[in-house]
């Protein structure tokens, strides 16, 4: 009872409230009884690789999803256009975990091409080559993974995209003028079929960050996601309301980052 007390667990909730949202904003949410470490510094330490982890996923997402797209637009019924649309259905079918328990089994153990957990190698000197390079290893195999199967959203949004596009007026008035196909598909369709996939660019993130729950417990990656999952696993209930409350602000700052990167390419709708 003397616990309860010092911790204030007996004051009413609205107390306890109120003073969390305090703490909260000075960056203080309080111990976890688990780790027996501050929140904060606990989150500190493993956002980075969760960062990492989800720019990684967005650069191979776009280079994937961008010339995918773009060519099965252009190109649409022909054979390539056919496998995309293969590939987009296996990509919403299966589900994230089963995906990457396979790429994990296959080329993590199996094959045996990248790290099967953590983020380096033990025993490397940090800040040398060597250090780096083995942390960009451990990153591409989950990273790989993780943006495979979101690709497809981005695939079949541009795809989808360039159709309407070369449909449009303005396209059939410059190819009634004569202007050169290839050049139409630069200036014209491209351009505008692409303007939409740049406010998508906060989602993803958003939807990395989510979506790194999974891939971090399978892949043994110590990120956020996994910390959330094992907090959850332990009822480390401080650990618990932190990272929902980043999680919350990263889908908000992530809503903000798209409203504003549309508002620049797109001058249509930008807010006088």
């Amino acid at each position: 009872e003397a616990m309860r007390e010092a911790a204030g667990l007996n004051d009413p909730w609205y107390e306890q409230y109120f003073r969390w949202i305090g703490n909260a904003l000075h960056g203080d949410f309080g111990h976890s009884f688990i780790f027996k470490l501050p929140v904060s510094t606990l989150i500190a330490g493993r956002v980075g690789n969760t960062i990492a982890l989800a720019a990684v996923s967005v650069i191979i997402t776009y280079l994937i999803a961008i010339p995918f797209g773009l060519i099965a637009g252009r190109y649409q019924n022909s054979w390539f256009d056919k496998m995309v649309v293969i590939y987009n259905f296996f990509s919403f079918a299966v589900p994230l975990f089963i995906f990457a328990l396979i790429m994990l089994f296959i080329f993590g153990y199996r094959l045996d091409w990248f790290p099967t957990s953590g983020t380096v190698t033990v025993g490397l000197a940090e800040g040398t080559w060597p250090y780096y390079l083995d942390k960009l290893k451990h990153l591409i195999l989950p990273g790989v993974t993780q943006a495979l199967l979101g690709t497809a959203v981005t695939i079949q949004y541009l795809r989808s995209e360039v159709i309407d596009v070369k449909n449009m007026d303005f396209v059939r008035t410059a190819r009634s003028k004569g202007v050169p196909t290839n050049k139409i598909f630069n200036r014209h369709i491209f351009r505008n079929a692409a303007l939409p996939i740049a406010s998508q660019l906060g989602y993803e993130i958003t939807a990395l960050i989510a979506g790194s729950v999974v891939i971090e417990k399978i892949f043994a990656f110590p990120g956020i996601g996994k910390l959330f999952i094992d907090s959850i696993i332990q009822r480390d209930y401080s650990v618990i309301t932190a990272l929902v409350l980043i999680l919350g602000l990263a889908t908000l700052i992530g809503t903000l980052i798209s409203d504003i990167v549309m508002s620049i390419v797109d001058p249509r709708i930008r807010i006088q």
